[in-house]
């Protein structure tokens, strides 16, 4: 077995470099657009990809997490804050839910 503070400084390690090495390759500001574009979108993908399966996922049905994530989509593209996207989506979820278990 693994000595767990092995894998802590393995972890450490890791984390480190995946931060560090970038500061010390990328001096000064990037010039690239498409790079710099690529990378100011990457944390909103990688949330995405993570995010939409896991509430597919938590559902009863499949189609109730696609409904509240379509909801939560037309919520926040009318303006909406956090809270009111974030219960929209929600009760679209429990009405689906509901439906879902009558029929």
């Amino acid at each position: 077995m693994i000595d767990p503070w092995i894998a802590v400084a393995v972890m450490f390690a890791v984390t480190y470099a995946l931060r560090a090495v970038p500061l010390l390759l990328v001096r000064g500001e990037l010039r690239n657009q498409r790079l710099r574009t690529f990378l100011e979108f990457t944390p909103y993908a990688v949330l995405t990809a993570m995010t939409l399966p896991a509430v597919i996922h938590a559902t009863a049905h499949w189609y109730s997490g696609v409904a509240g994530i379509v909801a939560a989509i037309l919520l926040a593209w009318r303006g909406m804050s956090l809270m009111p996207v974030a219960l929209g989506a929600a009760s679209t979820v429990w009405v689906v839910e509901m439906l879902a278990a009558l029929g």
